[in-house]
Formats: structure tokens, sequence, C-alpha cells
């Protein structure tokens, strides 16, 4: 894109790294987000969606002269939308712009008026003095009636006379004007920090966050809004974090722009593991039309995903050797190991060139050891464990969380795009696992709670609907807490989410916590509370079924 001259509260096309361009809006940023260095670039908020990013100046484009190029070129769904909504967002500013023109004339008229009015009033009592002057000086009273009117202009200072005359007083504005005036854009004037009906940015530091925007909002581990039920919206804040080299360690490529019309790599894409993530991911995957070759360890689970297009792998390693990017999904380092090292594994099939991404959730060790192997062989390597559950999966809503190989990241991106809303790259490998278990812990551990306070209750007599809706209208409101109260309150525990892998890790948590002796006591708490239900049976039920634990 060429580069153009553009400033704060521009509507613009922005293209990030390999996705298409986007519509959205200069902003800015949140007041502890720093500023790449050595790089001109803009702090932009795309339409449509909660995604946010630094792009360079030579990235973006003006929204009008470009519209139709990119309409013509972007078809999805998502798309349309984003697009739809700077429509609306344009058509509120005009609104709001000619609502104030016509406020602002209809003063005029009215002052004019009232000055009009002033004037005649003034005339007539000139005229009536006039007359009466006339009358006076007939009856020989003409010099009492010009003291009179020196007395009458003696009584008020020459200062005060000027301030009546005078529409407005000299120096700074009145309080309620002075703060009036905002920078007009270059796109839509008077409208910088306008808002409209499904649309906000990040606020700066001066403006106030604003609720009730569902776009730039995001719940406790989803993002899907309820109807009837009251949530405490999360406002989402992307941190860029910078070494003292200038590096970036830390970026967001914000994929949920792009879900909707992503352009498939055409490199061949193989896939491990059709548990209940990796289910979801590749059916994403083949619809928005990747060549996806799979491999399970039951091979009837395939079956399904043949007749959408999927080719069949007999091994790990045949699925390696004929693909360009191989993906893997399974339950533990066990398995993960397993799968690489193991007869007819991935590691047979890797050679110079191969590419390798392990979205398993396992230790920062194990994973450091597989791409020590894979890397050994010539072959890249990249951990890419996911944030979400199986219904998120299969929405293609999950939050990947990647480290390793940035070349093979970026080559990653539309499966990225297909599977999940955000990627995150934490730099070096070991970083993604240890930042999963750390947020699996923290989840384990609130779901642990709930389900004691859920117990608590019941045994004191209290109602556990009532606690649940108390909990819905408060600060810790979300999708996970409600569907999973939900869960226990109707005795269903169908798996979203297996407890027995909340377990493993938490206990993996726990060891990372050793490792740096750091102490983790509410982990360790909530662990012993899911062995206990795991003693019980429930180890393949959902994870909510750790209330079982307290009622036995």
């Amino acid at each position: 894109m060429a580069t153009v001259s553009l400033r704060l509260g521009d509507l613009v096309w922005g293209k990030l790294g390999r996705y298409p361009p986007w519509p959205g809006k200069i902003v800015n940023p949140p007041k502890d987000l720093k500023k790449p260095r050595g790089k001109k670039c803009f702090f932009v908020k795309f339409f449509g969606t909660e995604d946010h990013a630094w792009i360079k100046v030579e990235q973006l484009k003006p929204y009008h002269p470009h519209k139709e190029e990119m309409i013509k070129i972007n078809k999805g769904k998502r798309f349309q939308q984003a697009v739809d909504a700077v429509e609306e967002f344009l058509k509120k500013a005009k609104s709001k712009d000619q609502s104030s023109h016509n406020s602002a004339e209809e003063k005029n008229r009215r002052n004019s008026s009232e000055e009009r009015s002033k004037q005649n009033s003034g005339d007539e009592k000139r005229k009536a003095g006039l007359s009466e002057g006339k009358v006076r000086k007939n009856m020989g009273e003409g010099k009492k009636r010009v003291s009179s009117a020196s007395t009458e202009r003696g009584s008020k200072s020459p200062l005060k006379r000027a301030q009546e005359q005078s529409p407005r007083k000299r120096g700074r504005p009145p309080k309620d004007e002075k703060d009036l005036t905002i920078p007009e854009s270059s796109t839509v004037k008077g409208m910088v920090a306008g808002t409209m009906a499904g649309f906000k940015w990040q606020p700066s530091v001066s403006e106030p966050v604003k609720d009730g925007d569902p776009h730039f909002h995001h719940f406790l581990l989803s993002q899907t809004e309820k109807p009837a039920v009251c949530y405490q919206a999360i406002t989402k804040k992307l941190k860029v974090c910078e070494e003292e080299t200038g590096s970036t360690s830390i970026q967001a490529a914000d994929s949920t722009a792009v879900n909707g019309s992503i352009t498939p790599t055409d490199k061949k894409i193989g896939f491990l593991g059709l548990g209940l993530m990796g289910s979801g991911i590749v059916s994403n995957l083949l619809k928005m039309g990747h060549t996806v070759t799979v491999w399970n360890r039951t091979a009837e689970k395939c079956d399904l995903f043949i007749q959408e297009g999927a080719r069949l792998g007999r091994t790990p390693a045949e699925v390696v050797s004929t693909c360009d990017i191989t993906f893997a999904c399974v339950s533990d380092p066990k398995a993960a190991k397993d799968l690489v090292l193991g007869p007819s594994g991935v590691l047979q099939g890797i050679r110079p060139g191969k590419c390798y991404v392990d979205m398993s959730t396992v230790d920062a060790d194990t994973v450091t050891e597989l791409a020590q192997v894979i890397v050994s062989r010539g072959g890249r390597f990249l951990e890419a464990p996911v944030s979400g559950n199986q219904q998120l999966s299969n929405d293609g809503m999950l939050v990947i969380l990647a480290a390793g190989d940035r070349g093979l990241y970026e080559d990653c991106s539309s499966c990225f795009q297909a599977m999940g809303k955000t990627s995150f790259f934490l730099g070096e490998v070991g970083n993604a696992a240890k930042m999963m278990l750390i947020v699996n812990m923290v989840q384990g551990s609130f779901m642990a709670t709930i389900a004691e306070g859920l117990t608590l209750a019941q045994v004191t007599g209290q109602s556990q609907q009532t606690l649940l809706d108390i909990l819905n209208q408060g600060q810790l409101a979300s999708i996970f807490l409600d569907q999973k109260c939900q869960n226990i309150l109707q005795g269903n525990f169908k798996p979203d989410f297996y407890l027995k892998y909340i377990q493993k890790d938490l206990r993996l948590a726990i060891a990372l916590g050793d490792s740096v002796n750091h102490p983790t006591p509410m982990a360790a708490a909530a662990n012993e509370v899911y062995k206990r239900a795991k003693a019980l049976d429930q180890s393949d039920n959902d994870m909510s079924a750790v209330y079982r634990a307290y009622i036995h």
C-alpha cells in the first residue's frame, strides 16, 4: 500500500501482516501502550471486531477512495458487517453534525428574534419618550426632563453599560462552552470523539469508558453474549512489551477481523488428533477452504472429516511427509511425546523445510524437547496451545498462544484465522506452554470455587439459583460462570472441557511454580478437589463435575 497523509480520526483500510485490508479508524492508543520503535505507524481500531493494532503508515489507505476496490476483493460475511458498521458510523456522524448545525441555526434565529424584539421595544420606548418630552415641553417642564435623563444615565457605570451592550464577555469563554471545540478529522469532521451503536474504540486517556458495546468488549473466557443475563464486560486492552533492543516480544495477530474473509494458504495442512478440540479445529479449516489430511489414533473418528473433504493419513509420519504444515492436538505430555518419538511418529516424516505445530497443552520442558528434535532434523517448530472449550472450537473462536519459529507463525495465519478469534506470539519456545498453564490454573481454580460456593449455599439453606442470579448481576458475571453453574443446577456434566485435563493442567501449573520456587496454594487446594472428583469416576465428565467432590 502506498504512503498517505493521515491523522487522528481518519477512517482507513489497514493491512496487518498477511491478513487482507480491513476498515478501521485511527485513534489514540491506551496510555500504557508503547509505540513500536523505529516505525512510522498509527494505532488503528478495526470496525466490526474487538481488534486493534499498530499499523505501519505504508500499510494504510484512506477509506473512501479505496472503498469500492476493497469491497470487490473481500466478500466474507464479517467483512461486510464491518463495512456496514463504517457506513452506520458515517450516517450517525452526519446526523449528529446536521443536528448540531440545525440547533445552532435555531439558536441564531431565536437570538436574532430576541434582538429584533428588544430593538423594536427600544424604538417604541424612544418614540414614547419623545412624545412625552414634547408634551412636557409644551407644559413648561423641559428642564425637569433633561435633569431626569441625566440622572438615569449616571446611575450605571460605563463598564456596566458596555457589558449590557456586548453579547459576550471578552477573554476566557464561559465554563460550559470552553471545551466544545473538537479537532476535526479529514474523514468525519467534528466526530473524532463520536460513538455509534455497535462500534466503539478504546478511549484515550481523556475519554471515559462507555458501556454497552458488544464489539469492543469480551467476557471471561468467552465472547458470545447470552440473552436475559446481565454480564460484566471486561474491556480488552492489547499490550505490546518491548525489550531494550527494540524487538517486539509479544504481539497480537488480530484474526477476528478477517475470520469471515479468509484466503486459505496454498500449503498442504496435516492434522493429528481429533478429540474435543481437534475436531472443531479441523472442521473450520475445511470450511475455510484449506487442504487437510487427518490422522487419529481411533481411525473411525476420521470418517466424518473424510466426508467433508479431508484426506486420510495412515500414520503421523505419512501425514508429516506429505504435508507442508502439520498440526497436532493431543491430551498430555506423554501423548505428545509418543506422537513425535513413537513408531511411525512425526519425527520419521520430518525433513528439511517440514513444519510441525503442537497445539497440545503441555509443560515447557516437554515442548522444548520436542522442538529440539524437530529442528535437529531440519524441521521448523511452533508451539500453539489454545484457550477455549469444545463450543468455542466448533465456533472458530479459540485464543491461540504461539511461540517458537516466527516465520512459521506467520505462515499459519490463515489457519489461525479459521480456528480462532485471536492469536498471540509470545517469543521463544516454552513461553506459550507456561502462559497456557497459568490461564488454565486460573480457570480450574475458579471452577472449584464456584462449586464450593454452590454447595455451601445448599447446606446453609440458601437457593443455588438465587446465588447464580446474584453472581450474574455482579462483577464476576461471565458466560463461563453462567454455563458451569447451569451444568451443576441441571446435573448435566456432558464434557465441554474434560475434568481430567483441567486437573492435569493444575498439576503442571503447580510444578511450574515449584520450578521457580513460587507458591501456588490456591491451585494446590483446587487440585486436591479435582483429584477427589477423579476418584469418584468423574474424569470423563465436564470440569464442572468437580461439584460432586463436595457432595460425596
